[in-house]
């Protein structure tokens, strides 16, 4: 009991005034709270807000069917002696939505009363630190007892959780334990930890015997197409097989995914998926390629200094502000000096970090990027660094390697430096200098080598004229600077950027004048970013039959969004605000049933309603009532 309150009192003291004491809690529970205190979860919420409909249910069922297969009698086995105990088991998805649910009867019912049930979403963002939700953003096993949990409706409960994952680490789910805090046992963990590992041999297995099945189609077809490129994808968009023309080209291609081989020239002409006979379950798909499109050769530059092909997985387009932008790029790609990469915030400032990688004498080696202003102070040192078996209570058994250490070989992209805590700054100086750490609770220095790329959308140079950044560390890593140009200043290249993220995201939208003019007079304050969120809200409404007359379609997106002429009246802003801001818990369950119908159907707005059994006008009143 003593416990308990220590522990609900240092949970008052964190929501209230934002200190925490980390002797208090282990650290995963205290990573947690940090991370629902950024997210904004409300810490007094007393029930999962989040539910399916019984139709969106059954189908985040299909979608994960061999995982609910392999499962259930796993389950069923358990059913008599978590029922004994005064529990209940749960199996999760990725997407952290409750698939199925058995137990004690009673405790079943006590869970209902704070929305508990299948269906229900229950994240770290939807409800707060939780042990299904922290196993998902962790993919570690972890126990959550009592106040731990971060929001109150889950004070009362106990929960253990470790995550199922595939042999090569993709998450298939959750699999849970949970009972009131006063029936609480230590073998919890253990016995669900045990059941996960069962059920993780029996999907690799499964997986195995589907990968051989996807293998025999593709040698049929490479009997069928010898002379043709294509290649053979696992349902996680790797290569499994190619054709002889493809391999002969690109050797290295089995392994690779179907995005890493495009760039080499490929474009996909026909796409065919695979299914097994006995289940008729997805397993892969087939991809007929072509090579030497236009648009392929025009992102690709050849460098002065070299007859390499520089690769660019992004879109270049024409402008002259840019095109100055990867001229340097491309000169300092073949080096190994530190990048300074400076810019508005959606600019792309990723991108660019990635495509120096890709040309450099380290593309072999690991990318590792990390964004500085993401992570709380506190936390920082561990997710650099690392530490060492036992370092502190909660460390992973085998220890964490640090970011410095995940980049060895490779490069370190620091995001948003301009973020890092003073503390920090001296690390990170020491790091560069003499190229070793010293994990956090070890002793032994680690050599490391890595190339250092920054970006900041700050001006850095005016934060060490403030005192705040370190000007020894500032010449460290200001040696190499290069400037992303805002979308505002590059929009002749807006029709290839709309033509870019359409191909990539498969949008389907048939583009007149007009509309292009709108986008060129628009001042694009959130640059690409901005730019790939109206293009996506414009495919949802042109994919449901909408056409550019349709005012609902320029009132929602091309006036409001883009077309500051056409800005609503503060009356309607107010009004969208308030409707915003104070919503019922009905209307936003009902906004989240919409979201995610919108999401099962791809924006497709007729098939979204179908699945609620809501009129489309009704849909679309909903659709501008709750701002989507």
């Amino acid at each position: 009991m003593k416990e308990t309150v220590c522990y609900l009192n240092t949970w008052k003291r964190f929501v209230n005034e934002g200190v925490l004491d980390s002797a208090r809690l282990n650290k995963r529970v205290m990573e947690s709270w940090y991370r629902c205190k950024k997210e904004q979860v409300n810490p007094y919420l007393n029930k999962g807000e989040n539910i399916l409909t019984n139709e969106l249910l059954h189908l985040q069922r299909e979608k994960n069917s061999l995982l609910l297969d392999v499962v259930s009698p796993h389950v069923d086995r358990m059913n008599e002696a978590i029922r004994e105990s005064g529990m209940m088991a749960l199996l999760v998805d990725p997407d952290g939505y409750v698939l199925s649910l058995l137990g004690n009867e009673k405790i079943v019912e006590d869970a209902r009363k704070i929305n508990f049930i299948e269906g229900v979403r229950w994240t770290e963002r939807e409800v707060g630190t939780n042990a299904i939700g922290t196993a998902l953003q962790t993919k570690e096993a972890v126990t959550i007892n009592g106040t731990e949990h971060y929001s109150i409706a889950s004070h009362q409960w106990s929960c253990s959780a470790t995550p199922i994952l595939t042999g090569d680490g993709l998450l298939m789910g959750v699999l849970d334990i949970s009972c009131p805090v006063e029936y609480s046992h230590p073998f919890m963990l253990g016995m669900v930890a045990s059941v996960a590992y069962e059920i993780e041999r029996e999907i690799s297995k499964r997986l195995f015997k589907r990968e051989l099945a996807l293998f025999q189609r593709s040698v049929e077809l490479t009997d069928k197409y010898r002379d043709r490129p294509f290649v053979v994808c696992n349902d996680n968009d790797v290569i499994v097989s190619a054709s002889k023309p493809l391999r002969e080209k690109v050797p290295q291609s089995i392994g690779m995914s179907i995005s890493q081989l495009l760039r080499y020239g490929y474009q996909v002409d026909i796409q065919t998926a695979f299914s097994l006979k006995e289940d008729k379950q997805i397993t892969g798909t087939c991809l007929f390629l072509s090579e030497g499109t236009s648009d392929t050769k025009r992102r690709q530059f050849t460098g002065s200094n070299s007859a390499q092909t520089f690769y660019f997985n992004g879109e270049a387009g024409r402008s002259e502000a840019f095109q100055r932008t990867m001229k340097q790029v491309k000169l300092v790609s073949p080096t190994d000096v530190n990048v300074y990469i400076f810019g508005e915030t959606g600019t792309g400032k990723e991108v660019i970090a990635r495509a120096i990688h890709d040309n450099s004498p380290r593309k072999d080696g690991p990318f590792i990027a990390i964004n500085c202003g993401a992570i709380p102070k506190d936390l920082m040192e561990s997710e650099l660094f690392g530490y060492v078996e036992g370092a502190f209570t909660g460390a992973k058994r085998q220890g964490y390697k640090g970011k410095f250490e995940q980049a060895h070989k490779g490069t370190l992209f620091l995001d948003e430096i301009g973020e890092i805590p003073p503390s920090m700054q001296v690390a990170l100086l020491r790091v560069l200098q003499e190229r070793k750490v010293v994990p956090i609770g070890g002793i032994k220095e680690i050599p490391v080598d890595f190339r250092i790329i920054t970006a900041t959308h700050r001006d850095l140079t005016g934060l060490v004229n403030q005192g705040t950044f370190r000007k020894d560390l500032y010449y460290r890593l200001y040696v190499y600077p290069i400037h992303v140009p805002p979308l505002r200043e590059r929009k002749e290249d807006i029709p290839f950027l709309v033509r870019f993220l359409c191909q990539k995201h498969n949008w389907n939208i048939p583009w007149a004048d007009t509309l292009f003019d709108k986008l060129n007079d628009h001042t694009w304050p959130g640059n690409i970013r901005e730019l790939h969120n109206v293009l996506e809200r414009i495919n949802i409404l042109w994919s449901n039959g909408a056409t550019e007359d349709d005012l609902f379609l320029y009132n929602m997106l091309t006036i409001e969004s883009i077309d500051s002429k056409f800005e609503p009246s503060i009356a309607q802003n107010e009004e969208h605000i308030r409707t915003n801001n104070e919503l019922t818990a009905r209307e936003k369950i009902q906004r989240g049933l919409m979201l995610e119908a919108l999401q099962r159907t791809k924006g497709n707005v007729t098939a979204a309603a179908k699945l609620l059994d809501v009129p489309r006008s009704t849909f679309y009143k909903r659709l501008r009532k709750y701002g989507l």
